[in-house]
């Protein structure tokens, strides 16, 4: 059991020698009791049984220490053929063991199994389904797009942003655009009620500068003309014009409003098909587009765009938030509802795990021999000892204690055939 507060490796190292002083306490019992039963015994009936069993139980001991020591160093440092296996087998060990993992772990009927057994869609669709963890991850996302638009040049971006926003506008057509708004405007009736507006602002503004417009004419008429007959003719015009305007935008079916609607109508289908029209459509495009005022707007779409989405990102009750709370939410839901999704998200766990093993499997075996090369023979007999070391010293409790048990049943059958 590992205390907490201390290391690991050394609780493996504290286990290991207990272990040790074990087998070895019993190792030196049964020397202890093999020289009580030879120096004070006679051989003869207990002390025969004795003698036997302690016999043999140093000979199980003596030859199960060697084996376990054998593998991971020279018994008391004498450089005995086949000893030291582990140090002096390494490199080998290291390819074994990496060709035994590919073989028999990384292989594409074991994971498609394992992959299949971790029901990934249905795991996954729960988690997300939970409105508390899709809003959480919701924000979690917003803190990393907060992120990774704050390491973004300014400088860069702002010029990029304008220069393809600038080339898009260049691409896309004006006419057919224009043709369209008109047509939608002329649909819904919008270019009469624009043109009432129109006639109605214009009749004010007549109303508003008439003192204006009758000294123009009195600047404008001879000297000899009587003012008397400069206002008559003012005042009839001024009349007239205001009658026409009230006439016309009273009127839902005055012949005007008619031949307004013709000449949009018109001008529409030649936004479509007349070509000079098309080419007129697009250099005023061009222009709009090349003005000071429209430059300075794509060249501050960048700071526009990252400002909201700063902001939407940083606010918890942002529609950013919700809305990629909701889909999270959604997408968990359909993973848990939509059994051909979730089929066809196996397949391609799939299939993703079997293009890594078949294009990474033997560089992972590679690893493990490289990694294993690296070790010093020595660091790596201690650091394997330390694994299995410990269950390995039951292997000499267990040959003391059979040993012990054999030569008894040995000496039993002798002293019954003598």
């Amino acid at each position: 059991m590992t205390v907490p507060g201390r290391p690991v490796a050394q609780e493996r190292v504290d286990a290991l020698r207990r272990m040790k002083v074990i087998a070895g306490g019993m190792l030196a019992v049964a020397l202890i009791l093999f020289l009580v039963s030879v120096l004070a015994g006679d051989g003869d009936g207990p002390w025969g049984f004795l003698q036997t069993a302690s016999e043999a139980a140093l000979v199980g001991g003596l030859a199960d220490w060697f084996a376990v020591t054998a593998l991971f160093r020279h018994p008391l440092g004498i450089p005995i053929p086949h000893t030291a296996i582990i140090p002096r087998k390494k490199d080998q060990i290291g390819a074994s063991l990496g060709s035994f993992v590919q073989q028999n772990f990384l292989t594409g009927e074991i994971v498609a199994e394992r992959v299949a057994a971790l029901d990934v869609p249905q795991r996954v669709g729960a988690w997300l389904s939970d409105p508390v963890r899709a809003t959480r991850l919701a924000g979690e996302l917003g803190s990393g797009l907060t992120g990774a638009v704050a390491l973004l040049r300014d400088d860069e971006l702002r010029a990029s942003v304008a220069q393809f926003a600038e080339a898009r506008l260049h691409e896309v057509p004006a006419a057919p655009i224009l043709a369209r708004v008109i047509e939608a405007a002329v649909e819904g009736g919008q270019h009469q009620e624009a043109l009432t507006g129109l006639v109605k602002g214009l009749g004010a503004f007549l109303e508003d500068n008439r003192a204006l417009f009758r000294d123009r004419l009195a600047d404008e008429s001879p000297s000899w003309v009587p003012d008397w007959v400069d206002e008559r003719i003012f005042n009839r015009m001024y009349a007239g014009v205001q009658d026409f305007l009230a006439d016309l935008g009273d009127r839902p079916d005055h012949e005007l409003r008619a031949q307004f609607d013709e000449r949009l109508r018109q001008y529409a289908h030649d936004l479509r098909t007349d070509p000079e029209t098309i080419a007129k459509a697009d250099d005023l495009k061009a222009q709009l587009l090349d003005h000071p005022a429209v430059r300075a707007w794509t060249g501050s779409l960048w700071e526009t765009i990252k400002g909201a989405v700063l902001q939407a990102a940083d606010d918890p009750d942002s529609e950013l938030r919700r809305a990629a709370a909701t889909l999270i939410a959604r997408t968990g839901q359909a993973l848990l509802e939509d059994q051909a999704l979730a089929a066809r998200i196996d397949r391609l766990l799939e299939r993703t795990a079997m293009q890594v093993l078949a294009r990474y499997g033997e560089d992972i075996s590679a690893l493990i021999a490289s990694t294993v090369a690296r070790w010093d023979a020595q660091e790596t007999g201690r650091r394997l000892e330390l694994q299995v070391g410990r269950d390995l010293q039951f292997i000499r409790i267990n040959g003391t204690v059979v040993g012990a048990l054999v030569g008894l049943i040995i000496h039993s059958v002798a002293v019954l055939l003598s």
